[in-house]
């Protein structure tokens, strides 16, 4: 399935819960990794296509050395220095969501 691919396999996450009201409806689950938890839903309605989240992370450094090293060989985000004080990981799930990994430059932004 692919949102266990890449959120699980992928990124890392742990499946907190999964919930489908019949077979063949559709997934909410709930997924953990250190502080950051996500609600993934393919109920229409919770959410647009294309939507994007930011994740701020203590070492990005080391989050992107896990990714190299993970089971998706095609995906090799890059570290972005972006002039607003941040250094930026994009990735984009299989359903088009734009996913923002990022740390500050200079300690926590306020």
């Amino acid at each position: 399935m692919k949102p266990r691919a890449f959120y699980i396999d992928y990124l890392g996450f742990d499946m907190l819960f999964e919930h489908r009201f019949h077979a063949g409806m559709p997934l909410y689950m709930a997924l953990r990794r250190g502080d950051c938890e996500l609600h993934v839903s393919e109920h229409h309605g919770d959410a647009t296509p294309g939507s994007a989240v930011r994740i701020e992370v203590a070492d990005i450094d080391a989050f992107h050395a896990e990714l190299l090293r993970g089971p998706h060989p095609r995906l090799r985000p890059a570290i972005e220095d972006m002039p607003w004080g941040f250094r930026e990981l994009r990735l984009t799930d299989p359903f088009g969501n734009r996913l923002v990994i990022c740390q500050p430059v200079d300690g926590p932004q306020t």
